[in-house]
């Protein structure tokens, strides 16, 4: 299922991802030599951001009994792929072995009675397969803090939601919209998280995430309904005026927490 990069800080709500940042997805800082890498990812935020495409498509799908081991299969994938990316990055495969034969047990387990049930769920294979490999190129040069590689952690997260969709045997059209406002946000996130802590004094990332909260707020009032509008209207106002200013990092999630909540509600009306 999902395989989800290992980067970034870690730092609370959907803005902190996989291992070694503070943005969306990749591969983290390798545990302290002699310390055990434990069995939890540190980026609590990236939970969320797989949750968000997930709990946006179920709005228009319904719950279905296949969505519960979709769901397990996806978060047990998450820890598999963060401890994978680490030992690919550090060469210490054996320091992790233990976390990557649980979590993927866990995995295959979750997600054979899916790949049974619905054989059309495969087809999304070659997609996350190429997604994983820009992770794990990124993780070998050691260039987990790429904005590309935080994006191919958020589009893994987007394409759940037309999983879902596939397994509730429902046209992955129908859910198109609502994965579009799930990653819009999620790229949004990635830029604006950075402004706030990386690259605080980055002009450069200022500006992009100014003009890409601006876009997407403009796109939102010409195609989406006014409830998404409103949402991504206030995102781009976090957006300028946050940027650049000393918060806390658990501080920045929290916001991050409430912004998720909002597009979801908004998502669901």
């Amino acid at each position: 299922m999902t395989t989800v990069p290992a980067h970034r800080r870690p730092a609370a709500g959907p803005a902190a991802g996989p291992a070694g940042r503070t943005t969306v997805g990749a591969t983290g800082h390798a545990p302290g030599r002699g310390r055990s890498p434990g069995w939890m990812p540190p980026q609590h935020g990236a939970w969320a951001m797989l949750l968000l495409p997930v709990l946006a498509a179920l709005t228009v799908t319904g719950p279905q009994p296949l969505h519960l081991p979709l769901l397990g299969a996806a978060l047990a994938a998450y820890p598999l792929s963060y401890f994978g990316l680490q030992a690919v990055k550090t060469g210490r495969f054996r320091r992790v072995r233990p976390q990557l034969v649980g979590y993927g047990l866990a995995t295959v387990v979750l997600a054979a009675p899916v790949l049974v049930a619905r054989p059309a769920t495969l087809a999304y294979a070659p997609l996350y397969a190429a997604l994983a490999a820009v992770n794990a190129g990124h993780a070998r040069r050691r260039r987990d803090r790429a904005f590309v590689n935080d994006l191919a952690f958020v589009l893994q997260c987007g394409l759940l939601g037309l999983v879902v969709a596939t397994v509730a045997e429902v046209p992955w059209t129908r859910v198109v919209g609502v994965t579009v406002v799930a990653l819009g946000y999620l790229v949004g996130t990635v830029l604006y998280v950075k402004t706030m802590i990386r690259e605080r004094d980055s002009v450069r990332y200022r500006w992009a995430s100014w003009a890409y909260h601006a876009v997407a707020a403009l796109a939102a009032v010409l195609w989406a309904s006014v409830p998404v509008a409103v949402v991504f209207a206030l995102l781009l106002a976090r957006a300028v005026l946050l940027a650049g200013r000393r918060v806390a990092p658990v501080r920045v999630g929290l916001v991050e927490t409430a912004c998720a909540l909002l597009v979801l509600a908004a998502v669901a009306l």
